[in-house]
């Protein structure tokens, strides 16, 4: 029984649930990212600190001027205006410092969590461009580049608010209690009653909008898929008139996304309210109280004004703590689904000890090989075998899902084979170095994707350092140099968002110099040339030959007569050799090969030859006739 490829990492999931104790767990790592930056640290948290002392001077100071306007009517008239001159020049000089330091606060809070985000992006790219193909298979682009852009953002927006106003209002809170107790205990009482009841509402808000902003989340990563899916298939759906239906499925999850942000506002603005009320209440028993005391001559005027301008001062940051909560909920949420994937680990990695493939020519072997994409399903491959020596050429054809494509991705190494083994150059392709291993191995896949950069760019996209004439001569053997030439900017000329400033056959040969410019001991050519012309595609095949003499190269094919040079050629169904040998042996069995090879003639002579990549299947074979190619046209409309 064949073995199933390791289980891909999970995926985030978006729980509805929220784990309480995940989320101190995460604001610590948070606040570890933070600490990489050690002095921007400090002087954010320096700067809030000062302001947040001076904050606190200011009650004292208010109430000692008003103790000293008291005297002004008495026999120290001097003394007391003077003493009230310096005390107002006191608070001018500490309203002034006090705006600075909180001018400095926002700016290194700022750019503190510029400098967060920006390592977490930088962290988060290069994860997703480590991880697995199985993880890609399993998860949806929107879901990954929600965390990209949104979840970074939460976390940015954390540190440059809730983190200092969290660090003010806790010194705040201690010394300002401090104080006010020592002055006057019950009335400090009194004056901090409110405090409580705003941590209480705060800390299960906290809970409840964490919930919340998950839920959001999940929907927003659900409209960039959405949004996603309709800019990649816009002339499908131009071309089915759905455009009214495609907006309706949007709208559809936006209502959802708005009612959520709507209860969460609720929440959010209910939990302000009830502190709002709270902090009244406190005020109004501190006028009541100290008011009847100031009457009696047990409390100065002074000591009621220090007590009244501390609550007001403390009022502002206290309710500001639902904004506190709100960002810290954020950030948990936004949190744990960055780490979700940059904990992941991925399958395919360089094992202990894996050294680099040594340069020049090498033999390609699959050892009964068998593989499932998803432990427990369908086998793709069962008990593969072949061998491909330097300057040979093996053909693969078979009917759709019957494992070809699966070859060229375990020749890279894009997964690895549950059972056999891969070898290249008598080594186990999982014990050499990934790095090594792909730059030995040029693939061509079906997608022919290209970069929306110059030509030259994207021909030497695997070898940044190429040279001109490297380049060049790789688009030589792969037809598109003349093409390119007659372009007002020849290799300069930008391509367009994934080519779309050139035609199928074009992108087609571009990407077949991307993979020559590297000179690789190893081709694999998925289908790679259904989108060119049967003359260009001869051309292209001698030039391959010629250029590839020490190369192994693997031709997966749905047009038989791509193959009919080969060294070698596999037949593949349901993911076994069923036959094997070159064409005319093949065609002498008559047997499948033979078969597909008279049905694809046949079509060619009942007028399908004009058809444009026409493949039609029958449950069994691959329908498509010889000449039923796109033609290609001269590049158009192609500018820098």
């Amino acid at each position: 029984m064949t073995a199933a490829a390791p289980e891909p990492s999970t995926p985030p999931q978006f729980a509805e649930y929220v784990d309480i104790h995940a989320m101190p767990r995460v604001l610590g790592r948070l606040l570890r990212l933070a600490l990489r930056h050690p002095w921007r640290c400090a002087a954010a948290v320096a700067c809030a600190l000062g302001a947040a002392v001076f904050n606190l001077v200011m009650p004292r100071l208010l109430g000692r001027a008003v103790d000293q306007a008291g005297h002004l009517g008495g026999a120290t008239l001097a003394d007391a205006g003077q003493a009230l001159t310096w005390t107002a020049l006191l608070i001018v000089a500490a309203c002034a410092i006090r705006g600075t330091l909180t001018g400095l606060q926002g700016y290194c809070g700022e750019t503190l969590s510029q400098r967060v985000a920006y390592d977490l992006r930088l962290a988060f790219f290069d994860k997703l461009q480590q991880l697995s193909f199985g993880y890609h298979d399993r998860i949806h682009t929107g879901d990954l580049i929600a965390p990209g852009m949104l979840d970074l953002e939460g976390v940015r927006a954390f540190f440059e608010f809730g983190v200092l106003r969290a660090i003010t209002l806790a010194l705040l809170l201690g010394v300002g209690s401090w104080r006010l107790l020592s002055v006057d205990a019950s009335l400090g009482v009194l004056a901090l009653s409110f405090v409580p009841f705003v941590l209480a509402i705060a800390a299960g808000a906290a809970v409840r909008l964490r919930a919340s902003w998950q839920r959001l989340q999940k929907m927003m990563a659900e409209l960039t898929l959405r949004m996603e899916e309709n800019l990649q298939g816009v002339r499908v759906v131009r071309a089915f008139h759905s455009s009214l239906a495609e907006l309706a499925r949007f709208d559809e999850i936006s209502r959802r996304a708005l009612r959520l942000s709507n209860a969460r506002i609720t929440e959010r603005m209910g939990s302000i309210s009830l502190m709002t009320f709270f902090y009244y209440v406190s005020l109004a028993l501190v006028l009541w109280v100290g008011g009847r005391r100031v009457a009696t001559g047990e409390l100065t005027v002074g000591a009621l004004t220090e007590f009244l301008t501390f609550i007001t001062i403390l009022q502002q940051p206290l309710r500001q703590v639902g904004m506190v909560v709100n960002s810290s909920a954020r950030a948990t949420g936004s949190g744990a689904r960055l780490f979700e994937v940059l904990d992941a680990v991925p399958e395919i990695a360089d094992r202990a000890g894996a050294a680099d493939l040594p340069a020049g020519p090498k033999t390609l072997r699959f050892e009964n090989v068998g593989f499932r994409y998803v432990a427990g399903g369908r086998e793709v491959l069962r008990d593969v075998s072949f061998t491909v020596a330097p300057g040979q050429v093996l053909g693969i054809v078979g009917a759709p899902g019957s494992g070809k494509s699966t070859i060229a991705h375990l020749v890279s190494r894009f997964y690895d084979a549950g059972v056999g083994r891969v070898t290249l150059g008598g080594r186990d392709v999982r014990d050499v170095s990934l790095a090594s291993l792909r730059r030995e191995v040029a693939l061509v896949q079906q997608e022919n994707f290209l970069f929306d950069t110059s030509v030259h760019d994207n021909v030497a996209y695997a070898s940044p350092d190429a040279s001109a004439a490297t380049v060049t001569a790789a688009a030589g053997i792969a037809q598109i140099h003349d093409h390119v030439a007659r372009l007002p900017h020849g290799y300069a000329t930008r391509v367009g968002e994934r080519g779309a400033a050139l035609s199928g056959g074009q992108r087609q040969r571009m990407t077949i110099a991307r993979a020559l410019v590297g000179n690789p001991s190893v081709v694999v050519l998925d289908d790679s040339t259904a989108a060119i012309d049967p003359v260009t595609e001869a051309r292209v095949r001698e030039a391959l030959r010629e250029a590839c003499r020490d190369a192994a190269t693997v031709i997966i094919a749905h047009r038989l007569g791509a193959l009919r040079h080969a060294d070698h050629i596999i037949v593949l169904d349901g993911g076994a050799i069923v036959e094997r040998g070159d064409h005319a042996s093949l065609l002498a069995a008559g047997g499948r090969y033979a078969e597909l090879w008279a049905l694809q003639h046949r079509t060619a002579r009942d007028g399908l030859d004009g058809a444009r990549n026409d493949r039609r299947y029958d449950s069994k074979y691959d329908r498509q006739h010889d000449g039923a190619a796109e033609m290609d046209e001269p590049l158009a409309g192609v500018g820098t």
